[in-house]
């Protein structure tokens, strides 16, 4: 007769080798895990921040561009033309309707042929200032020459 050997379940091994994590296993990955988060954590309010800070420069490029193409408009209207295109007609704005936080100016100047002083040209620049989502003030200027000549 052959001898049976009979294991004890306590204790016994799947595949020769014992499943789960030591104690020391776990602290290191404790320790891993604690040192990797907070850098982690900054680099996305990071990221959030940049986002939003992107998202305030289109909506103040978009606004300038608006004004740009309001003062272009009423250069070329019938009702208006060349003689409308003055600083006075574009108030400044402290605060924009569905824009909170932005503020946008309007300034127009004659300038001459080689754009020094004279006449026959205006130059158009347009400011809008927004608080950036750090808190900091940003101003973004955008400008445009406008012409007295009509085809």
């Amino acid at each position: 007769m052959s001898a049976v050997r009979v294991r004890s379940v306590r204790g016994s091994r799947i595949g020769g080798r014992r499943r789960g994590l030591t104690l020391i296993e776990g602290l290191i990955a404790i320790v891993v895990i604690s040192v990797a988060m907070p850098p982690m954590i900054m680099a996305i309010s990071s990221a959030g921040v940049r986002r939003a800070s992107q998202a305030m420069a289109l909506r103040a490029r978009w606004l300038a561009a608006e004004r740009l193409e309001t003062v272009l408009a009423d250069r070329h209207s019938a009702a208006r033309g060349w003689s409308f295109i003055t600083s006075s007609n574009y108030p400044g704005e402290s605060t924009i309707a569905g824009f909170p936080g932005f503020s946008r100016t309007t300034s127009i100047s004659d300038r001459g042929p080689g754009l020094g002083a004279g006449t026959g040209y205006r130059l158009v620049s347009v400011n809008v200032t927004y608080v950036d989502p750090l808190g900091g003030s940003e101003t973004l200027t955008m400008s445009t020459v406008v012409s007295d000549y009509t085809p």
